[in-house]
Parts: structure tokens; C-alpha cells; sequence
């Protein structure tokens, strides 16, 4: 009787055990057809991205079978000076001529990146954790990163002429939807929707 019991609960304890391991794999699989699914979208690149200066925000659209749908927007902070880029230093965000979009060229890992914005804080992070940079013919060094040390300014006017987002936003950017060769879109502060996207507004 007693060797019974001695058996009764070895087995009571090694059942939960074996559950978890059942279901671990399970977990892990879920997960895993979960990333690749994220990756099977993002290779067959129906993604495109629309930031508004007028609105101050960055919307990532999906293209399929004739049809756009929005799949996510975010908050976005952009150049100080209103107006479309002419020069360097001039404190203004590019913007893509009609029917001719810019493009994400690299995606950088910028997270120990640094800046002085002159502003008496020093050389400092400032870029999220990734730098989207962008073919912006006659203008080098624009992208969109996220605002390490800045975040209060998203929403808002504040960059030198790169789009950032907060933090959190760039890396599920990134991680979501962003892929080199993705066509951006940027709109001047007069510029209201586009057909597509009064479409949607409808």
C-alpha cells in the first residue's frame, strides 16, 4: 500500500510537467507561424507609407487585388520649418514630387547613434532603435527613426528635417511593414488626401 501511494505521487507530479511540455511546443509554433506570416507580407511588398505634414502623421496603406486598405498609423514629428526642402540645414522635410514617390533605401540599426541638437544636452541618443533612410533625389541624410530623448515632441514640429516617431512606433515599423525598396509618400502642410484615401474617409 505504501509503495502504491509512493507511485500515486510520483505520477501527480510528473503530469504537470509533461502538460508544460506539451504545450510549449504548441506555444512556440504559434508563434512561429505567426513571424512567418509577418514575413511572407512584408516579401510580397503591398505596403506603402503616406506621412502628412498636415496632420502629423505617418500611415502605412496595404495594396491588394486593386484595392488600399489602412493598416496602421502613427504619430509623427516633423521638420521645424514649414515648406518643401531646398537646402541642407534648412530645417524643412522633403516632399515627393506627384507620382513620384521617395523609397527606403537602408535599415539601419541607429540605436547607439547620437546627435547635438545644440540645444546644451550634448551628444546624445536620439534615433530609436532604427534609421529608414530614404532616396530623396537632391537631399541626403532624411529617414525616418524614432525620438530617443525627444518623444515629447511626437506629434509635433521639431526635427531637422527627418520624420521620427516615438520609440516603440519605429520598431513596429520596422518589424511590421518596412522593407527596402517601400515607396514613401510625403504630403506638403497644403496637401489634404489623396484620392485613395478620401476614398477610405467615405
Amino acid at each position: 500500500m505504501k509503495k502504491f501511494l509512493i507511485l500515486l505521487m510520483a505520477l501527480m507530479l510528473i503530469a504537470p510537467a509533461m502538460n508544460a511540455r506539451k504545450k510549449a511546443p504548441a506555444k512556440k509554433a504559434a508563434t512561429t507561424a505567426k513571424t512567418a506570416a509577418v514575413k511572407a507580407a512584408k516579401e510580397a511588398k503591398p505596403y506603402f507609407i503616406v506621412i502628412s505634414k498636415k496632420d502629423l502623421n505617418l500611415r502605412v496603406y496595404k495594396a491588394a487585388k486593386g484595392d488600399t486598405t489602412l493598416v496602421q498609423q502613427f504619430d509623427a514629428c516633423l521638420s521645424k520649418n514649414k515648406g518643401n526642402k531646398q537646402r541642407k540645414g534648412d530645417m524643412r522635410t522633403p516632399e515627393s514630387p506627384a507620382g513620384k514617390p521617395f523609397k527606403i533605401t537602408q535599415i539601419q540599426d541607429a540605436s547607439t547613434w547620437r546627435h547635438d541638437f545644440k540645444d546644451g544636452r550634448g551628444n546624445i541618443k536620439a534615433y530609436g532603435h532604427w534609421f529608414l533612410r530614404l532616396l530623396t533625389p537632391g537631399h541626403s541624410g532624411i529617414g525616418i527613426h524614432g525620438s530617443t530623448n525627444n518623444e515629447n515632441s511626437v506629434p509635433g514640429r521639431a526635427s531637422e528635417g527627418c520624420i521620427r516617431l516615438r520609440d516603440t512606433d519605429i520598431i513596429t515599423l520596422k518589424e511590421k511593414y518596412a522593407y527596402v525598396g517601400m515607396p514613401v509618400i510625403i504630403k506638403g502642410e497644403n496637401e489634404g488626401l489623396l484620392p485613395f484615401e478620401a476614398r477610405l474617409e467615405q
